[in-house]
């Protein structure tokens, strides 16, 4: 983690959460908050899945990407920002369940780079189900026009 104060990044994460278009467009949720952790959920919904009926593997990719980054948000300095710069999913599981939790957890704090990991959980009848891993690579971005924290 950086030395640098983050300020209040609960504040800037959801003011982050916020603008997110394509989040809201999944229906998705920013559920908790905490240092270097960030939890989104989102319902199940037809219009989220594959042929199959399961979610799609772009769906869960983009809310572990988004749990992931907003994670990194924890520990930045507060003037700066995030964007992936690289990241691997491994399906486990379909995704099948009511409601979907995706959590992401920085793995390795840096001061260019920070290297996070998101797991994706499918949630219904039973205990929760593990149906997606992510490991995430971010790059902070500091004075770049058109970017900000």
């Amino acid at each position: 983690m950086t030395d640098n104060d983050s300020g209040d990044f609960h504040e800037r994460i959801h003011q982050n959460f916020a603008r997110q278009a394509a989040l809201h467009s999944l229906g998705a949720e920013l559920t908790r908050i905490e240092r270097a952790m960030v939890e989104i959920e989102l319902p199940f919904d037809v219009k989220l899945t594959q042929q199959h009926g399961i979610l799609h593997a772009g769906v869960i990719s983009a809310a572990l990407d988004s749990a992931c980054g907003f994670a990194a948000y924890s520990v930045i300095d507060a003037e700066a920002s995030i964007l992936t710069i690289e990241f691997k999913v491994n399906l486990l599981s379909p995704g099948r369940g009511d409601r979907f939790l995706f959590r992401g957890e920085i793995t390795k704090p840096g001061s260019n780079i920070i290297v996070a990991d998101g797991r994706g959980y499918a949630i219904g009848d039973g205990p929760a189900k593990l149906i997606a891993s992510m490991t995430s690579t971010m790059m902070i971005i500091r004075g770049r026009e058109g970017i900000s924290g």
